[in-house]
């Protein structure tokens, strides 16, 4: 009933504006730019298939991965930041606009929705939507890390772990259910990740 009453009670054009904006910065997929405008290629085509700093990293190697996440880290921040302005703090249109930025980041309308997978833009939208539940997800992957030595499954665990945390700190349905949303977009963005991760552990397991 909260969560209807929320919905109920939003400023939908508030809102709207805040997850199209968010969008449009999520679209400026800073890889597959960074790529085009060094190489004239298209980063998609190569490696991995995505517009990822990982597979960017492949073509123009450190310093072009390190461009990379920081652009999908900025936008991210620019995104929120921008909806806190526009909606006066309004957590939902704040929600949204995580959930946009990232959307554009995935499936940005000017590549035919072939993006990135959407790690640092999330981190930079959560950090700004709230730095606590950011924290935490940070604190559990330097945690599984420490004894995994791997980075994709305890980022993936995180993302799991996000709507949870992001209950316990905030208490809010609406915003809970969209962090529900983004977590399960990421984890779809890995699918195949996921499963060649899966792979490679029970190879290792059978020579052990």
């Amino acid at each position: 009933m909260e969560l209807i009453e929320h919905l109920q009670m939003a400023n939908w054009p508030r809102a709207s504006a805040c997850a199209a904006m968010a969008y449009a910065i999520g679209c400026f997929t800073t890889g597959y730019y960074l790529v085009r405008a060094r190489t004239g290629k298209d980063v998609r085509e190569t490696g991995s298939g995505s517009a990822g700093a990982r597979n960017v990293g492949r073509i123009l190697g450190k310093p072009g991965l390190f461009i990379t996440v920081l652009g999908d880290f900025a936008k991210g921040i620019v995104a929120v930041l921008l909806a806190h302005k526009l909606a006066g703090n309004d957590p939902f249109c704040a929600a949204l606009a995580v959930i946009g930025v990232v959307a554009g980041h995935l499936w940005p309308v000017q590549l035919k929705f072939r993006g990135g997978k959407g790690v640092m833009t999330s981190t930079g939208a959560l950090l700004v939507f709230d730095y606590r539940v950011t924290l935490t997800l940070a604190a559990l992957f330097v945690i599984i890390f420490v004894f995994a030595r791997k980075t994709l499954l305890p980022a993936m665990f995180g993302f799991v772990c996000l709507p949870w945390t992001c209950w316990f700190y905030t208490r809010n349905d609406v915003a809970t259910c969209a962090m529900t949303a983004l977590a399960v977009a990421i984890l779809f963005a890995h699918r195949k990740n996921l499963a060649e991760e899966f792979v490679t552990l029970k190879s290792e397991h059978r020579k052990i």
